[in-house]
Protein backbone atom coordinates (compact mmCIF):
# COMPACT_ATOMS: atom_id res chain seq x y z
CA UNK A 1 0.00 0.00 0.00
CA UNK A 2 3.04 2.37 0.67
CA UNK A 3 4.42 1.63 -2.44
CA UNK A 4 1.19 2.25 -4.38
CA UNK A 5 0.97 5.76 -2.49
CA UNK A 6 4.20 6.67 -3.43
CA UNK A 7 4.28 5.73 -6.64
CA UNK A 8 0.92 8.26 -7.27
CA UNK A 9 2.88 11.20 -5.78
CA UNK A 10 5.81 10.62 -7.62
CA UNK A 11 3.80 9.76 -10.94
CA UNK A 12 1.47 12.67 -10.36
CA UNK A 13 3.63 15.04 -9.14
CA UNK A 14 5.95 15.10 -12.18
CA UNK A 15 2.80 14.84 -14.67
CA UNK A 16 1.32 17.68 -12.75
CA UNK A 17 4.74 19.64 -13.05
CA UNK A 18 4.78 18.85 -16.69
CA UNK A 19 1.82 20.15 -17.38
CA UNK A 20 1.64 23.29 -15.21
CA UNK A 21 5.08 24.11 -17.11
CA UNK A 22 2.78 24.57 -20.76
CA UNK A 23 -0.30 26.06 -18.99
CA UNK A 24 1.43 28.80 -17.37
CA UNK A 25 3.41 29.17 -20.40
CA UNK A 26 0.62 29.73 -22.53
CA UNK A 27 -1.22 31.98 -20.33
CA UNK A 28 1.20 34.08 -20.42
CA UNK A 29 1.64 34.29 -24.17
CA UNK A 30 -1.96 34.92 -24.56
CA UNK A 31 -3.10 31.15 -25.55
CA UNK A 32 -6.52 30.26 -23.86
CA UNK A 33 -6.07 27.65 -21.68
CA UNK A 34 -9.64 26.17 -21.25
CA UNK A 35 -9.31 23.83 -18.83
CA UNK A 36 -6.40 23.02 -16.11
CA UNK A 37 -7.08 19.26 -14.53
CA UNK A 38 -5.77 17.79 -11.52
CA UNK A 39 -5.69 13.97 -11.82
CA UNK A 40 -7.72 12.26 -14.57
CA UNK A 41 -10.78 10.65 -15.54
CA UNK A 42 -14.92 11.39 -14.35
CA UNK A 43 -15.15 15.60 -12.85
CA UNK A 44 -15.27 15.24 -9.14
CA UNK A 45 -15.19 19.17 -8.59
CA UNK A 46 -14.94 22.41 -11.19
CA UNK A 47 -14.09 25.75 -10.22
CA UNK A 48 -14.10 28.90 -13.37
CA UNK A 49 -11.46 31.59 -12.88
CA UNK A 50 -11.72 33.39 -16.46
CA UNK A 51 -11.03 31.92 -18.76
CA UNK A 52 -10.01 28.64 -17.31
CA UNK A 53 -11.76 26.26 -15.76
CA UNK A 54 -10.04 24.35 -12.91
CA UNK A 55 -10.95 20.80 -12.34
CA UNK A 56 -10.10 17.92 -9.85
CA UNK A 57 -11.03 14.69 -11.45
CA UNK A 58 -11.39 11.23 -9.21
CA UNK A 59 -8.08 9.19 -10.79
CA UNK A 60 -5.00 10.85 -9.01
CA UNK A 61 -3.04 10.28 -12.06
CA UNK A 62 -1.41 13.85 -12.90
CA UNK A 63 -3.12 16.18 -14.71
CA UNK A 64 -3.98 18.00 -18.48
CA UNK A 65 -4.17 21.18 -19.53
CA UNK A 66 -6.44 21.65 -23.06
CA UNK A 67 -5.45 24.62 -24.95
CA UNK A 68 -7.72 26.27 -27.20
CA UNK A 69 -7.44 24.50 -30.92
CA UNK A 70 -8.78 23.38 -33.83
CA UNK A 71 -8.55 20.21 -32.05
CA UNK A 72 -10.63 21.69 -29.35
CA UNK A 73 -13.19 23.63 -30.66
CA UNK A 74 -16.82 24.05 -29.43
CA UNK A 75 -18.88 22.65 -31.73
CA UNK A 76 -22.83 22.66 -31.93
CA UNK A 77 -24.33 19.71 -34.63
CA UNK A 78 -27.33 20.81 -36.30
CA UNK A 79 -30.74 19.40 -34.81
CA UNK A 80 -29.17 19.19 -31.33
CA UNK A 81 -31.08 21.94 -28.73
CA UNK A 82 -29.43 23.61 -26.03
CA UNK A 83 -30.49 26.37 -23.76
CA UNK A 84 -28.39 29.56 -24.36
CA UNK A 85 -28.46 32.63 -21.62
CA UNK A 86 -28.56 36.01 -22.83
CA UNK A 87 -26.40 39.24 -21.27
CA UNK A 88 -28.22 43.05 -21.50
CA UNK A 89 -26.73 43.27 -25.15
CA UNK A 90 -28.90 40.19 -26.04
CA UNK A 91 -25.56 38.50 -27.01
CA UNK A 92 -24.96 34.69 -25.82
CA UNK A 93 -23.16 34.30 -22.81
CA UNK A 94 -23.70 30.88 -21.55
CA UNK A 95 -24.50 27.50 -23.52
CA UNK A 96 -25.94 24.84 -21.91
CA UNK A 97 -25.19 21.61 -24.29
CA UNK A 98 -25.25 19.07 -21.45
CA UNK A 99 -28.61 17.85 -22.91
CA UNK A 100 -28.99 17.37 -18.81
CA UNK A 101 -32.52 16.58 -17.23
CA UNK A 102 -31.65 20.01 -14.77
CA UNK A 103 -30.90 22.67 -17.33
CA UNK A 104 -29.74 26.08 -16.87
CA UNK A 105 -32.22 28.98 -16.90
CA UNK A 106 -32.66 30.27 -20.36
CA UNK A 107 -34.09 30.20 -23.86
CA UNK A 108 -34.02 26.64 -25.45
CA UNK A 109 -33.08 26.81 -29.44
CA UNK A 110 -33.11 24.29 -32.09
CA UNK A 111 -29.45 24.49 -33.24
CA UNK A 112 -29.86 24.52 -37.24
CA UNK A 113 -26.48 26.05 -37.69
CA UNK A 114 -23.38 27.59 -35.58
CA UNK A 115 -20.04 29.32 -34.97
CA UNK A 116 -18.42 29.59 -32.45
CA UNK A 117 -15.10 29.93 -33.35
CA UNK A 118 -15.20 32.89 -36.24
CA UNK A 119 -18.39 34.25 -36.80
CA UNK A 120 -19.65 33.92 -33.21
CA UNK A 121 -23.44 33.09 -34.19
CA UNK A 122 -26.22 30.38 -33.14
CA UNK A 123 -29.00 29.92 -35.51
CA UNK A 124 -32.26 28.07 -34.65
CA UNK A 125 -35.70 27.65 -33.82
CA UNK A 126 -37.06 29.24 -30.33
CA UNK A 127 -38.57 26.36 -28.20
CA UNK A 128 -38.40 24.27 -31.84
CA UNK A 129 -40.95 26.52 -32.97
CA UNK A 130 -39.70 26.46 -36.65
CA UNK A 131 -42.14 29.54 -37.52
CA UNK A 132 -39.68 31.61 -35.48
CA UNK A 133 -35.89 31.58 -36.86
CA UNK A 134 -33.77 33.33 -34.61
CA UNK A 135 -30.05 34.38 -35.05
CA UNK A 136 -28.13 34.97 -31.83
CA UNK A 137 -24.92 36.49 -31.54
CA UNK A 138 -22.29 35.05 -29.40
CA UNK A 139 -20.19 36.88 -26.94
CA UNK A 140 -16.47 36.46 -27.22
CA UNK A 141 -16.00 35.12 -23.48
CA UNK A 142 -19.16 32.96 -23.59
CA UNK A 143 -19.25 29.93 -21.35
CA UNK A 144 -20.31 26.51 -23.09
CA UNK A 145 -21.61 23.23 -20.44
CA UNK A 146 -20.48 19.90 -22.16
CA UNK A 147 -22.23 16.71 -22.21
CA UNK A 148 -20.21 15.54 -19.51
CA UNK A 149 -20.80 18.81 -17.18
CA UNK A 150 -18.19 20.71 -17.04
CA UNK A 151 -18.26 24.44 -18.23
CA UNK A 152 -15.64 25.90 -20.42
CA UNK A 153 -15.48 29.37 -22.03
CA UNK A 154 -15.58 28.92 -25.78
CA UNK A 155 -12.35 29.24 -28.23
CA UNK A 156 -12.51 31.81 -30.53
CA UNK A 157 -9.71 31.62 -33.40
CA UNK A 158 -7.68 34.47 -31.92
CA UNK A 159 -7.10 32.55 -28.87
CA UNK A 160 -6.08 29.58 -30.16
CA UNK A 161 -2.33 27.80 -30.30
CA UNK A 162 -2.12 27.81 -34.10
CA UNK A 163 -2.72 31.83 -33.80
CA UNK A 164 -0.07 32.63 -31.95
CA UNK A 165 3.36 33.49 -32.73
CA UNK A 166 6.05 31.02 -33.56
CA UNK A 167 8.17 31.89 -30.31
CA UNK A 168 4.80 31.45 -28.26
CA UNK A 169 4.52 28.24 -29.54
CA UNK A 170 7.67 27.12 -28.99
CA UNK A 171 7.80 28.74 -25.14
CA UNK A 172 4.77 26.37 -24.59
CA UNK A 173 6.06 23.36 -25.63
CA UNK A 174 9.60 23.65 -24.18
CA UNK A 175 7.87 24.58 -20.99
CA UNK A 176 6.43 20.96 -19.83
CA UNK A 177 10.11 19.25 -20.51
CA UNK A 178 11.99 22.37 -18.84
CA UNK A 179 9.69 22.35 -15.49
CA UNK A 180 10.50 18.14 -15.26
CA UNK A 181 14.34 19.28 -15.53
CA UNK A 182 13.53 22.03 -12.98
CA UNK A 183 11.82 20.23 -10.62
CA UNK A 184 14.45 17.43 -10.59
CA UNK A 185 17.44 20.17 -10.45
CA UNK A 186 14.86 21.95 -7.32
CA UNK A 187 14.53 18.18 -5.40
CA UNK A 188 18.24 17.60 -5.75
CA UNK A 189 19.21 20.72 -3.87
CA UNK A 190 16.43 20.03 -1.27
CA UNK A 191 17.65 15.91 -1.08
CA UNK A 192 21.18 16.97 -0.48
CA UNK A 193 20.02 18.61 2.95
CA UNK A 194 18.45 14.80 4.33
CA UNK A 195 21.94 12.88 4.42
CA UNK A 196 25.22 14.02 5.59
CA UNK A 197 27.70 16.19 3.38
CA UNK A 198 30.11 14.92 1.44
CA UNK A 199 33.00 13.32 2.84
CA UNK A 200 36.10 14.81 3.32
CA UNK A 201 39.77 13.59 4.16
CA UNK A 202 39.49 14.01 7.79
CA UNK A 203 38.76 10.62 9.71
CA UNK A 204 36.09 10.55 11.83
CA UNK A 205 36.12 6.67 13.11
CA UNK A 206 37.40 3.41 12.46
CA UNK A 207 36.19 -0.29 11.97
CA UNK A 208 37.26 -2.07 15.16
CA UNK A 209 39.68 -5.02 14.02
CA UNK A 210 40.24 -3.15 10.12
CA UNK A 211 43.59 -2.38 8.22
CA UNK A 212 43.26 1.07 8.77
CA UNK A 213 42.65 0.54 13.05
CA UNK A 214 45.43 -2.05 12.77
CA UNK A 215 47.76 0.64 10.93
CA UNK A 216 47.34 2.83 13.99
CA UNK A 217 44.72 5.80 12.09
CA UNK A 218 43.61 7.73 14.25
CA UNK A 219 40.02 9.90 14.08
CA UNK A 220 41.04 13.41 13.11
CA UNK A 221 43.81 12.15 11.02
CA UNK A 222 43.61 13.97 7.58
CA UNK A 223 44.47 11.77 4.89
CA UNK A 224 47.58 13.82 2.88
CA UNK A 225 48.77 11.71 0.35
CA UNK A 226 48.59 7.53 -1.00
CA UNK A 227 51.39 6.22 -2.54
CA UNK A 228 52.93 9.88 -2.64
CA UNK A 229 49.85 11.29 -4.81
CA UNK A 230 48.25 14.18 -3.25
CA UNK A 231 44.77 13.38 -2.37
CA UNK A 232 42.16 16.46 -2.51
CA UNK A 233 38.70 14.35 -1.86
CA UNK A 234 37.43 11.16 -0.56
CA UNK A 235 36.40 9.86 -3.49
CA UNK A 236 40.40 9.56 -4.36
CA UNK A 237 40.53 7.50 -1.40
CA UNK A 238 38.20 5.57 -2.70
CA UNK A 239 39.12 4.78 -6.08
CA UNK A 240 43.04 4.71 -4.74
CA UNK A 241 41.56 1.76 -2.31
CA UNK A 242 39.81 -0.36 -4.78
CA UNK A 243 42.52 -0.26 -7.54
CA UNK A 244 45.02 -1.61 -4.72
CA UNK A 245 43.34 -5.15 -4.99
CA UNK A 246 45.05 -6.16 -1.66
CA UNK A 247 48.66 -4.39 -2.30
CA UNK A 248 49.44 -2.66 0.58
CA UNK A 249 49.45 1.55 0.55
CA UNK A 250 51.25 4.10 2.04
CA UNK A 251 49.18 6.74 3.39
CA UNK A 252 50.57 9.93 4.40
CA UNK A 253 48.50 11.90 7.15
CA UNK A 254 48.52 15.04 8.90
CA UNK A 255 46.70 15.82 12.27
CA UNK A 256 47.49 18.99 14.41
CA UNK A 257 50.80 20.64 12.57
CA UNK A 258 52.08 17.10 12.80
CA UNK A 259 52.65 14.60 9.71
CA UNK A 260 53.32 10.63 10.00
CA UNK A 261 53.10 7.42 7.32
CA UNK A 262 51.45 4.57 8.05
CA UNK A 263 51.17 1.55 5.51
CA UNK A 264 47.47 -0.16 4.79
CA UNK A 265 46.86 -3.89 3.00
CA UNK A 266 43.37 -3.08 2.24
CA UNK A 267 40.92 -6.42 2.81
CA UNK A 268 38.01 -7.15 0.30
CA UNK A 269 34.77 -7.43 0.55
CA UNK A 270 31.52 -9.11 -1.57
CA UNK A 271 29.27 -6.65 -2.07
CA UNK A 272 26.06 -7.42 -4.34
CA UNK A 273 28.41 -10.22 -5.79
CA UNK A 274 31.49 -7.71 -6.24
CA UNK A 275 34.81 -7.60 -4.64
CA UNK A 276 35.00 -4.42 -3.21
CA UNK A 277 38.78 -3.43 -1.34
CA UNK A 278 37.96 -1.62 1.87
CA UNK A 279 40.19 -0.07 5.23
CA UNK A 280 37.41 0.06 7.41
CA UNK A 281 37.43 4.27 7.91
CA UNK A 282 34.55 6.59 8.35
CA UNK A 283 35.30 10.00 6.54
CA UNK A 284 33.99 13.10 8.50
CA UNK A 285 31.18 15.03 6.50
CA UNK A 286 31.29 18.55 5.66
CA UNK A 287 28.15 20.32 6.63
CA UNK A 288 28.88 23.78 5.42
CA UNK A 289 25.27 24.85 3.36
CA UNK A 290 27.28 26.20 0.24
CA UNK A 291 29.14 22.98 0.18
CA UNK A 292 26.41 21.03 0.25
CA UNK A 293 24.13 23.24 -2.61
CA UNK A 294 27.61 22.39 -4.98
CA UNK A 295 26.85 19.13 -3.94
CA UNK A 296 23.10 18.98 -4.98
CA UNK A 297 24.00 21.14 -8.16
CA UNK A 298 26.39 19.08 -9.24
CA UNK A 299 24.54 16.12 -8.75
CA UNK A 300 21.79 17.24 -10.80
CA UNK A 301 23.95 18.18 -13.75
CA UNK A 302 26.14 15.15 -13.51
CA UNK A 303 22.41 13.19 -13.97
CA UNK A 304 21.51 15.48 -16.65
CA UNK A 305 24.96 14.78 -18.42
CA UNK A 306 24.37 10.55 -17.64
CA UNK A 307 20.46 10.95 -19.13
CA UNK A 308 21.70 12.43 -22.25
CA UNK A 309 24.13 9.68 -22.67
CA UNK A 310 21.85 7.05 -22.26
CA UNK A 311 19.35 8.89 -24.09
CA UNK A 312 21.71 8.27 -26.96
CA UNK A 313 23.20 5.17 -26.35
CA UNK A 314 19.45 3.97 -26.76
CA UNK A 315 19.78 5.23 -30.17
CA UNK A 316 22.82 3.46 -31.16
CA UNK A 317 21.92 0.37 -29.04
CA UNK A 318 18.16 0.19 -28.82
CA UNK A 319 16.83 -2.43 -26.30
CA UNK A 320 13.11 -2.62 -24.24
CA UNK A 321 15.16 -3.31 -21.39
CA UNK A 322 16.67 0.38 -21.33
CA UNK A 323 13.00 1.88 -21.40
CA UNK A 324 10.58 1.97 -18.49
CA UNK A 325 7.17 2.70 -18.51
CA UNK A 326 4.18 3.46 -15.52
CA UNK A 327 4.90 -0.20 -14.22
CA UNK A 328 8.69 -0.29 -14.47
CA UNK A 329 8.26 3.42 -12.82
CA UNK A 330 5.47 1.31 -9.91
CA UNK A 331 8.15 -1.39 -9.39
CA UNK A 332 11.24 0.60 -9.01
CA UNK A 333 9.20 3.48 -7.46
CA UNK A 334 8.31 0.55 -4.58
CA UNK A 335 11.53 -0.90 -4.12
CA UNK A 336 12.71 2.47 -3.39
CA UNK A 337 10.32 3.51 -0.99
CA UNK A 338 11.63 0.63 1.35
CA UNK A 339 14.65 2.20 1.14
CA UNK A 340 13.94 5.58 3.01
CA UNK A 341 12.91 9.15 2.05
CA UNK A 342 15.98 10.27 0.74
CA UNK A 343 16.17 7.51 -1.78
CA UNK A 344 12.35 8.71 -2.66
CA UNK A 345 13.63 12.54 -3.09
CA UNK A 346 17.06 11.02 -4.76
CA UNK A 347 14.91 8.96 -7.43
CA UNK A 348 11.88 11.76 -8.00
CA UNK A 349 14.56 13.99 -9.13
CA UNK A 350 16.18 11.69 -11.32
CA UNK A 351 13.29 10.01 -13.15
CA UNK A 352 12.03 14.33 -13.24
CA UNK A 353 15.36 15.16 -15.53
CA UNK A 354 14.87 11.97 -17.08
CA UNK A 355 11.36 12.68 -17.99
CA UNK A 356 12.15 16.09 -19.42
CA UNK A 357 14.81 15.01 -21.63
CA UNK A 358 13.04 12.24 -23.24
CA UNK A 359 10.06 14.59 -23.97
CA UNK A 360 12.48 16.45 -25.72
CA UNK A 361 12.99 13.44 -28.46
CA UNK A 362 12.30 14.84 -31.34
CA UNK A 363 9.32 12.31 -32.47
CA UNK A 364 5.96 12.92 -33.42
CA UNK A 365 3.42 12.85 -29.77
CA UNK A 366 6.15 14.05 -27.75
CA UNK A 367 7.12 17.65 -27.01
CA UNK A 368 10.17 17.26 -28.93
CA UNK A 369 8.47 16.30 -31.82
CA UNK A 370 6.27 19.78 -31.37
CA UNK A 371 9.24 21.67 -31.24
CA UNK A 372 10.46 20.20 -34.56
CA UNK A 373 7.54 21.73 -36.11
CA UNK A 374 7.97 24.65 -34.76
CA UNK A 375 11.27 25.15 -35.79
CA UNK A 376 9.90 24.12 -39.16
CA UNK A 377 7.52 27.11 -39.12
CA UNK A 378 10.29 29.36 -37.87
CA UNK A 379 12.69 28.54 -40.98
CA UNK A 380 9.58 28.46 -43.49
CA UNK A 381 7.69 31.43 -42.26
CA UNK A 382 4.78 30.03 -42.24
CA UNK A 383 2.97 26.76 -40.40
CA UNK A 384 2.34 23.06 -41.79
CA UNK A 385 -0.75 22.97 -42.68
CA UNK A 386 -3.37 21.41 -39.87
CA UNK A 387 -3.76 18.43 -42.33
CA UNK A 388 -0.52 17.41 -42.72
CA UNK A 389 0.73 18.03 -38.81
CA UNK A 390 -2.72 16.08 -38.05
CA UNK A 391 -0.94 12.70 -40.09
CA UNK A 392 2.04 13.34 -38.57
CA UNK A 393 0.97 13.61 -35.51
CA UNK A 394 -1.41 10.06 -35.64
CA UNK A 395 1.74 8.33 -37.09
CA UNK A 396 3.85 9.81 -34.35
CA UNK A 397 0.94 8.70 -31.81
CA UNK A 398 0.75 4.95 -33.29
CA UNK A 399 4.54 4.77 -32.95
CA UNK A 400 4.77 5.73 -29.29
CA UNK A 401 1.37 3.84 -28.50
CA UNK A 402 3.14 0.53 -29.90
CA UNK A 403 6.12 1.08 -28.13
CA UNK A 404 3.98 1.58 -25.01
CA UNK A 405 2.35 -1.96 -25.03
CA UNK A 406 5.87 -3.35 -26.05
CA UNK A 407 7.53 -1.73 -23.19
CA UNK A 408 5.17 -2.38 -20.77
CA UNK A 409 4.62 -5.67 -21.67
CA UNK A 410 8.61 -5.93 -20.69
CA UNK A 411 8.23 -4.34 -17.71
CA UNK A 412 5.18 -6.85 -16.31
CA UNK A 413 7.82 -9.43 -17.72
CA UNK A 414 10.57 -8.26 -15.86
CA UNK A 415 9.51 -6.98 -12.99
CA UNK A 416 6.58 -9.46 -11.63
CA UNK A 417 7.06 -12.75 -13.99
CA UNK A 418 10.94 -13.25 -14.92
Amino acid sequence: MKGILIFLIVFGLLVFVHEFGHFIVAKKSGILVREFSIGMGPKLFQIRRNPTTYTIRWLPLGGYVRLAGSDDESKLDPGMTVILQLNDQDEVVRIDASESDMPIEGIPVQVTKADLVDNLVIEGYENGDENKPVTYHVNHDATIIEKNGTELIIAPRDTQFNEAKVWQKLATNFAGPFMNILLGFVVFLIWTFTVPGPATTTIQSTTNGSPAQIAKIEPGDRIVAVNGQKINSFEQVTEKVNQSKGKSLKFELSKDGSTKTVMVKPKAHRIQKQKIYQIGIVAKSNENAGVKLKRGWDTAVSTTGLIFNAVGNLFRHFSLNKLSGPVGIYSQTSQVSQMGFTYVLAFLAMISINLGIVNLIPIPGLDGGKLLLNLIELVRGKPISEEHEAIVELIGFGLLLVLIIAVTGNDIYRYFIK
